[in-house]
């Protein structure tokens, strides 16, 4: 009967005996089994953000797996269950009722879950969350293991640049933490421009990066890595913020391989005192009670320059509802200048960081007619305060 069959422990149990690349069939059998549901789908974000990709179901024993569908994201039902991150309920007729569930983890959105099911009260409504929200634990773990989510998202053709260039992203690009909520994108240009962030959140410490290597293509590809790694090494032998930026420097400097502007921020959760090196790069924004303003800083030598290294360390003090916006000099050069950056963070001021970063993008790629001459990366943090309590969440969990 409806509602009968295993219930959450049971399908995270079904889906550790499974195969990685099966998950997602074992939570669309488990709701097919208590539900009587039927059309049971994961829905995914592409990597460019503007379509969304149905995985196609395993099927049974020796039957072909099918190919995954392509869907139009703006405008479309997952769009509005994405920045909503509410479920959704929708009349089919003939007694069926759709639902579409955010499938998100610590604020980033992976997709979306969908399903029909012959009724829709509370308890199936909300087994119908509880499973989208373990979908997306397991499609995170998962992906370790297998290509199938990789592959899904590729709706266009990735250059090896490119793929250099994800493969040193953050798997998530959205966290949410008591202390804060922060959301980043990036929006390569036809070729690779080098731009890539990070983040990493340690018990008492925040760190964030945002860098820009010279040059396009694969080699500003090798360059970011050499940055990227250089800068990860030396944070996770817990060296001091200027020790991370001469490290930088230095694995540049050994393997001459060119120039990275960047900058390195480490920010003390208890408190919310800032620390940031800037090495040549944009001055970053701030939003502060309804005003928007540049944070003026010394500039240091971009790393990678031939001469001795001289970076400063620099503090900047977070006050409880601030928004730090970091971005790289794609978000504001050439046509991108057209868009008024900081009228267009004042609109978006109540907005999650995931909205304001998707504004901000799509702006930049509308003023250059969706043909980026360089990368264009963002990252928005909001700052909730030391004594903000639970993680803040759109996703109806505070888990």
């Amino acid at each position: 009967m409806p509602g009968d069959g295993p219930g959450l422990g049971e399908l995270l149990a079904a889906v550790e005996d499974a195969a990685p690349c099966e998950s997602v069939d074992v939570v669309a059998r488990n709701l097919e089994d208590r539900f009587d549901a039927c059309e049971v789908s994961f829905v995914f974000l592409d990597l460019v953000g503007q379509e969304v990709v149905r995985l196609p179901r395993a099927g049974s024993a020796g039957e072909p797996v099918g190919e995954a569908e392509r869907l139009r994201l703006p405008g479309s039902r997952y769009e509005h269950v994405l920045r909503g991150q509410e479920l959704l309920r929708e009349d089919e007729g003939g007694g069926r009722v759709r639902l579409v569930a955010p499938v998100t983890n610590r604020g980033d959105c992976i997709g979306v879950l969908e399903l029909v099911v012959p009724h829709a009260d509370d308890t199936v409504r909300e087994a119908v969350a509880q499973a989208a929200h373990a979908l997306a634990y397991i499609v995170v773990t998962d992906q370790r293991f297998t290509d199938l989510y990789h592959w899904g998202r590729r709706t266009t053709h990735t250059s090896l640049a490119a793929e250099i260039q994800h493969q040193l992203l953050p798997t998530a690009s959205s966290c949410e933490a008591a202390q804060f909520t922060l959301a980043c994108a990036l929006a390569p240009a036809d070729s690779v421009g080098g731009d890539t962030y990070d983040y990493s959140l340690d018990q008492d410490t925040l760190h964030l990066s945002i860098t820009d290597a010279m040059g396009h293509d694969t080699e500003s590809a090798l360059l970011a890595t050499l940055t990227v790694n250089a800068l990860r090494q030396a944070r996770r032998a817990q060296t001091t913020l200027l020790e991370q930026a001469h490290a930088a420097h230095q694995a540049l400097i050994s393997y001459d391989r060119g120039l990275t502007t960047g900058q390195l921020l480490r920010i003390d959760l208890e408190t919310g005192q800032c620390h940031l090196v800037n090495a040549g790069h944009p001055w970053p924004l701030l939003l502060r009670d309804g005003h928007v303003r540049e944070v003026p800083l010394a500039i240091n030598r971009p790393f990678g320059i031939p001469v001795p290294a001289d970076y400063a360390v620099q503090p900047l003090r977070l006050a409880t509802r601030d928004r730090l916006v970091l971005l790289t000099d794609g978000m504001q050069e050439r046509d991108s200048a057209a868009v008024d950056l900081l009228a267009l963070l004042k609109h978006t001021a109540d907005e999650h960081p995931r909205e304001a970063v998707r504004a901000l993008i799509e702006a930049v790629r509308e003023a250059n007619r969706n043909e980026l001459p360089d990368d264009a990366t963002v990252m928005v943090l909001d700052w909730h305060g030391s004594d903000s309590g639970r993680r803040h969440s759109d996703a109806g969990s505070n888990t």
